[in-house]
C-alpha cells in the first residue's frame, strides 16, 4: 500500500517536471522564432536603427528565469534554503508548543 502511494506521487511529480520542460521549450522556441523575425523585420525596413534588440534581452531575462526554474538552478534560494527554513520554523513552533505545556 505504501509503495503504491510512493510510486504515484513520483508519478505525479516526473509528470509535473515533464509539463515544465514542454512549458520552457515552448517559450525557448516563441523566443528564437519571433526575435528572428523581429531581427528580419528590423533590418529590412530601418537597418540604420537596430531596435530588435531591446525586445530580444527584455524576454531573453525572461528566458533565463524561466529555465532557472524548470532546471532547478537557484543560487540564492535554493530547494536547501527551503529545506533549512521549513526545519527552522518548524523546530521554533516545536519549542514554543513545549514553552505553553510547561506551563
Amino acid at each position: 500500500m505504501q509503495t503504491d502511494y510512493r510510486q504515484e506521487e513520483r508519478f505525479r511529480e516526473a509528470k509535473k517536471r515533464v509539463e515544465e520542460l514542454k512549458g520552457f521549450y515552448g517559450n525557448l522556441t516563441s523566443y528564437i522564432v519571433v526575435n528572428i523575425g523581429l531581427a528580419i523585420l528590423n533590418l529590412m525596413t530601418s537597418p540604420e536603427q537596430l531596435w530588435f534588440f531591446w525586445p530580444m534581452f527584455g524576454w531573453g531575462i525572461g528566458v533565463l528565469f524561466h529555465a532557472m526554474k524548470v532546471f532547478r538552478f537557484t543560487p540564492f534560494m535554493g530547494k536547501d534554503w527551503e529545506e533549512r527554513k521549513i526545519r527552522q520554523f518548524m523546530e521554533a513552533e516545536r519549542k514554543r508548543n513545549e514553552s505553553f505545556k510547561s506551563e
